[in-house]
């Protein structure tokens, strides 16, 4: 390979060798893209098979970014990941609260994690419509109680948390209760996610948007 590819051109060729090797598959377009991205970004193939995106959740998520909804994240990572050139032309605010010393004082408190706090925060705010979840899975297991409970509806929740703790777990949860709840939904089965996949999920999802 030469060393003189420009970005794009690395991304082509990154995302031409992805398609060779996964061959036929059963994901439509803009699903692919989505999948495809999170595979580019891990290294990971077994994103083909264990990804899990509902069936509104691409067009909910496009109409979202479209109108400026607010995007919330777990981790400072995660937020970071997202690219801020496509979030400024659809005017989307982005915030990660996990870092704010309201939430740090309060969690210590009360003895819960600053993720549980972080998404309480940002649940207060109506214009936050997007979830994006890639590290804690007790951030999105509070986002589920949320909307048991408290009836927040977002547009869309991106959970992808990683580990060994609660991972797996909060992932099925959001797999049984948010059809029932017609929360659109992007997960993934098993321990594996992280911030920079959920990011990837981001990204992809702006760029569908952007045709």
């Amino acid at each position: 390979m030469s060393v003189h590819l420009r970005p794009e051109e690395i991304e082509a060729e990154s995302f031409r060798i992805i398609d060779a090797e996964v061959g036929p598959h059963d994901w439509p377009s803009a699903e692919w893209s989505i999948v495809r991205r999170a595979i580019h970004t891990s290294a990971d193939f077994d994103y083909t098979r264990t990804m899990v995106i509902s069936a509104e959740a691409v067009e909910r998520g496009i109409n979202a970014l479209r109108a400026g909804c607010g995007i919330v994240t777990d981790t400072t990572m995660a937020l970071s990941g997202i690219n801020k050139g496509h979030l400024e032309r659809f005017g989307i605010p982005a915030a990660c609260f996990v870092a704010d010393p309201e939430v740090s004082a309060e969690a210590a408190h009360l003895g819960i994690t600053r993720s549980i706090l972080a998404i309480r925060k940002a649940a207060n705010n109506p214009g936050n419509r997007i979830f994006v979840i890639g590290n804690a899975p007790t951030a999105l297991f509070e986002l589920l109680r949320l909307v048991r409970e408290e009836g927040i509806r977002p547009d869309l929740v991106v959970g992808l948390p990683v580990g060994f703790v609660g991972a797996e777990e909060s992932k099925e949860e959001l797999l049984r209760e948010a059809p029932g709840r017609r929360i659109p939904f992007i997960t993934n089965r098993g321990r594996k996610g992280g911030s920079n996949v959920a990011a990837a999920v981001v990204n992809a999802l702006l760029r569908l948007a952007e045709r």
